[in-house]
């Protein structure tokens, strides 16, 4: 079992990609946005979007191969006023996927920033909104300035199999990049979950 993090700014679809691939109804937290946030929370780009999540998303997902594996994905809250949040979602987990809109980039430095700061291996997903302009993975790199031992990858937030692909993307990163010392494992706990 591993815990794996969803995260990203406002609106790039983190509900979307929990619920795509989860095999249990999802927890959500998703509630309508009111004039009471339109002083904190910035709608552009995002215009039409009506709901919002406030505290997580949590889905599982059981992948029998290449090794089996079971999954508690959260997905967290995008606004930079939740990020508070953040902190305790990731508490033992394995690493995150940030997922981001080319269309509005900026949004997506706040998450990128996070997980190098917690040292979290994660990986970057570039979701595809029709009729977004489409870049390549190292024009995305560039642009948010990640190490080159960051991996980034395109999909479509809808689709189950690609974000399936993503998370088992992030899975073979946080391995490869897991500390040898025992003694530097997170120590993962029911109450960490």
């Amino acid at each position: 079992m591993l815990k794996v993090v969803i995260a990203g700014g406002f609106g790039v679809g983190k509900t979307t990609a929990v619920g795509a691939v989860s095999e249990i109804t999802p927890l959500s937290t998703e509630e309508y946005l009111t004039e009471a946030s339109a002083d904190v929370d910035s709608l552009e780009g995002v215009e039409a979007k009506q709901t919002t999540t406030v505290a997580f998303d949590f889905g599982r997902l059981s992948l029998p191969e290449p090794v089996p594996l079971e999954l508690f994905l959260f997905g967290t809250p995008g606004q930079d006023r939740f990020g508070g949040l953040w902190y305790d979602l990731s508490r033992g987990a394995v690493g995150a996927v940030v997922l981001v809109d080319t269309r509005r980039l900026a949004s997506s430095f706040t998450a990128v920033s996070f997980f190098e700061d917690m040292r979290l291996p994660f990986v970057v997903a570039v979701n595809q909104f029709d009729g977004a302009h489409r870049y390549h993975p190292e024009e995305v790199r560039a642009a948010l300035e990640l190490h080159p031992c960051v991996p980034v990858v395109i999909c479509d937030a809808r689709n189950p199999r690609h974000v399936a692909s993503v998370l088992l993307t992030l899975v073979g990163h946080a391995v490869k990049n897991a500390p040898v010392d025992p003694a530097h494992l997170p120590s993962a706990t029911l109450q960490d979950a």
